[in-house]
């Protein structure tokens, strides 16, 4: 229960700090140039990763058995391709805006998956 409580924590500063860089993007400021903002996310970002691989190790469960586990690592994936987007490749606002939505969008997708544990796309 530990182990899970600081995954959904650290979950939770992963994307608050995502949210702070992304009104950092759209306002231009000059603390998105400082080391520590680029370096925080990664620590927290792999901080969330072993967390989460951990806690499948310790309750065996297989994404491929377990159809939900595997739509929320894809969700993953999305999130991290829309938030990567939306901090480095987007060229203007409307383009970061829509693109912090989606991110967030990815994030709703994978709390909706933690809870209820049922797949949407991966129905069978």
């Amino acid at each position: 229960m530990l182990l899970k409580h600081l995954h959904m924590t650290v979950a939770l500063i992963s994307v608050a700090f995502f949210t702070l860089r992304f009104a950092w993007t759209l306002v231009d400021s000059s603390l998105l140039t400082k080391k520590w903002v680029k370096v925080t996310p990664h620590l927290v970002d792999t901080l969330l990763l072993v967390l989460g691989v951990i806690m499948m190790v310790k309750l065996a469960l297989n994404p491929f058995e377990q159809l939900w586990l595997g739509e929320k690592l894809l969700a993953v994936l999305a999130y991290i391709f829309t938030g990567y987007y939306t901090l480095k490749l987007a060229r203007n606002r409307m383009m970061q805006i829509l693109g912090y939505l989606g991110a967030i969008g990815w994030v709703l997708l994978i709390v909706r998956l933690a809870i209820t544990k049922q797949a949407l796309l991966f129905v069978g």
